[in-house]
């Protein structure tokens, strides 16, 4: 050690079997940093760092990814744009002034990423605290539990900015995006935002199950479902009887798809209900990352 060299600064010279697997795995040639380093940088980047954890594990699941990530935008645009859109247009004409191929495709997108995002904030997060255990030894570590809750929610919203980008290209491909792919594109931010904004309470409401039981099947059948069918994903919300509305105006999915609808083919919106719906969307992030990190604080600090 050097004289008046803090305990915690000095360097670790590398042993035998950190030697033996090449100097490449350590952060100095040769040398590993000091413990009280290795603490400030998980302290300073730990949503980052479980982040990555939880990436590196859904690589496990690549393919089914991405076969999911390609194969349900292209069914869902010959299933309901173009089959479904063809009875439409003999029957009812444009819808909402366009073909309905291009106003479902945005809604699709919109309820494609929130039922991912549903799948990844359920059981996953339970198994993070009972089956599996995998939150338990980060939160042994300098990580706070906040910035695990964090890391996993960031980890899946990677993958939703992907997946949203294969939908949206699909959507270029098959011309449901008339107002180009500069405007369009920014379906994908708001196709993240929504699932987020369903997603956060949902990791936030999973993480208080100690047990598993129906709750996530009913999460599935009374919540992701209806709105998957009442909140204006294909057709009109105005159309449905008023006692029916509610269902649209409270569901994350409904307020997702009418600034989808905005971006893709420029749907009319008023400057007060563009505020509402991102006010509304942000507020739900906003609530449900702050409910998440308590909750995940509370039950790994016991």
């Amino acid at each position: 050690m050097t004289e008046g060299q803090p305990a915690e600064e000095q360097p670790v010279t590398a042993g035998p079997a950190l030697a033996d697997a090449g100097t490449d795995l350590l952060a100095f040639p040769g040398r590993a940093p000091a413990h009280g380093v290795m603490a400030r940088r998980a302290r300073a980047r730990g949503v980052w760092y479980y982040a990555e954890t939880v990436l590196r594990g859904m690589r496990a699941y690549f393919w089914p990814i991405l076969i999911y990530s390609v194969g349900q935008p292209l069914v869902y645009m010959v299933a309901l744009g173009i089959g479904l859109g063809t009875l439409v247009q003999q029957g009812a004409g444009a819808v909402d002034g366009v073909d309905y191929l291009t106003f479902v495709a945005p809604a699709l997108l919109v309820s494609t990423v929130v039922m991912s995002v549903t799948a990844e904030m359920t059981y996953p997060v339970m198994a993070g605290f009972k089956w599996q255990r995998l939150y338990h030894a980060p939160a042994a570590s300098p990580l706070e539990p906040g910035q695990v809750a964090m890391g996993h929610l960031v980890a899946v919203v990677i993958r939703l900015v992907l997946q949203s980008l294969v939908f949206w290209l699909v959507m270029l491909a098959f011309g449901a995006a008339p107002s180009g792919w500069a405007q369009s594109l920014l379906v994908v931010p708001v196709g993240v935002l929504t699932a987020t904004a369903f997603g956060a309470p949902l990791q936030a409401y999973a993480a208080t199950l100690r047990d598993e039981g129906l709750q996530f099947a009913f999460i599935q059948r009374f919540v992701v479902m209806p709105m998957f069918l009442f909140a204006g994903t294909f057709f009109p919300l105005s159309v449905l009887p008023g006692y029916l509305q509610w269902i649209g105006w409270i569901s994350p999915v409904w307020h997702g798809t009418e600034l989808a609808r905005l971006a893709s083919y420029g749907a009319p919106l008023s400057p007060v209900m563009l505020v509402v719906h991102l006010g509304f969307l942000l507020a739900l992030t906003v609530g449900g990352v702050l409910a998440a990190v308590r909750v995940y604080t509370r039950r790994l600090h016991t």
